[in-house]
């Protein structure tokens, strides 16, 4: 008989007992056939409100998985950061080059309540600004709202022509930029002390402060396309449902929950005693 046939023979034998004795080769891969669970089945979309100083508050949607055992879905949500565009908030496409930062502070049923929390200029802007020939003037302060936030502010100058210049050049001595810079401060610190962060972030928007310093510095250096560029926040204080709510124009149903009832003495009549009690 051939070798290879007596082999083979045998090999299928013990296959066959294998099969027999383990009942896992019959089957096929373990956990193959597990259904896999949609995972956006077991999650909620939230609108994400930005405060009410702004034309347009709807921000967009975000996403939470669903509240189950003891993971909450609010607590998942209070402290994200969501980044939009001036522009898009107050329908303005001329404001397009600046970025607004804000922080959700409490989920009230299905919308996010967001304050303020920083903004930023677009990389492109930045960069159209810096050009040959003039000076870039930047400085930087920490400055306390009256309601208690700590922001750091960053502001940016240019130097320009002055009337009638011939000359190519508008470079500004070192201490002439020194002293711009200290304009810079003292202007920056006079409008946070003197308001709140909602004040201030108006402030921010409408450009009132970056048309002070231009004021300001005229007589040291004229100034061109002076900005806020920058601001970060710091500090703040334990978030106040109250002033929350009145910077989304809303009113906090707590309050409204202890509300007294008028009573109606017409509903209830007492019966006069009987005389054989």
């Amino acid at each position: 008989s051939c070798p290879w046939s007596t082999a083979f023979s045998s090999r299928a034998q013990l296959a066959n007992m294998a099969v027999g004795k383990n009942k896992r080769l019959t089957k096929g891969k373990k956990g193959a056939k597990k259904k896999t669970a949609d995972v956006m089945s077991k999650k909620d979309w939230y609108d994400v409100k930005a405060p009410s100083i702004f034309t347009k508050r709807q921000m967009g949607k975000t996403l939470v998985t669903r509240t189950t055992g003891t993971k909450i879905a609010s607590d998942a949500l209070l402290g994200r950061v969501f980044e939009t565009n001036l522009a898009d908030l107050n329908d303005n496409e001329e404001l397009s080059y600046r970025k607004m930062r804000f922080v959700c502070e409490d989920v009230a049923g299905k919308n996010l309540l967001c304050n303020f929390h920083g903004m930023d200029f677009t990389t492109d802007r930045l960069r159209g600004l810096v050009r040959k020939w003039q000076t870039l003037i930047e400085a930087f302060i920490d400055v306390k709202t009256s309601d208690g936030f700590t922001l750091r502010v960053f502001c940016i100058a240019f130097t320009m022509k002055r009337p009638n210049q011939i000359r190519k050049t508008t470079y500004a001595q070192s201490a002439q930029v020194r002293q711009i810079r200290q304009k810079m401060f003292e202007i920056i610190s006079r409008e946070a002390a003197s308001g709140d962060l909602k004040e201030l972030v108006q402030k921010f928007i409408a450009e009132s402060i970056s048309k002070d310093i231009e004021k300001a510095c005229k007589s040291i250096f004229p100034l061109q396309n002076v900005f806020i560029r920058k601001v970060k926040v710091l500090r703040k204080p334990k978030v106040d449902l109250g002033k929350l709510y009145e910077l989304h124009g809303e009113v906090n149903s707590s309050k409204e929950s202890g509300a007294k009832v008028a009573r109606d003495e017409k509903e209830f009549t007492e019966i006069a005693p009987l005389a054989s009690v």
